[in-house]
């Protein structure tokens, strides 16, 4: 069910504190994590402590919390002293949405060109 924990979910597993992560933001509904594999200099998750299966789907079950993981997004890019960044949310495995758990990717640090992909 939306926003409750899924036990197969790898987000809600290091929401739960069961997996690691490198953690640079938590608030009471969001968590703010290193990528494992940085596109980047700066590659951070904004993921929401609910679980929602994408941006899609958590925009519409809950668009407070929608906009509590956006206003993290920037929160990072001031912590981490982005002039400019990219905000991504891939919806759908053709997007190359490879968790199913909504989540933000905040990029910077290097020139970002486009289209990307």
């Amino acid at each position: 069910m939306a926003g409750e924990p899924q036990e197969d979910c790898l987000f809600c597993k290091i929401v739960a504190g069961q997996i690691p992560a490198t953690v640079v933001r938590e608030t009471d509904t969001t968590l703010a994590f290193r990528d494992i594999n940085p596109q980047a200099p700066t590659h951070v998750l904004v993921i929401p402590k609910a679980h929602y299966k994408d941006a899609a789907t958590l925009a519409a079950g809950a668009p407070e919390l929608a906009a509590d993981v956006l206003r993290e997004t920037r929160a990072v890019a001031d912590d981490e002293k982005l002039d400019s960044y990219r905000t991504v949310f891939n919806t759908g495995s053709g997007a190359g949405q490879t968790v199913w758990h909504a989540h933000a990717h905040v990029v910077g640090g290097r020139g970002l060109q486009w289209p990307p992909g």
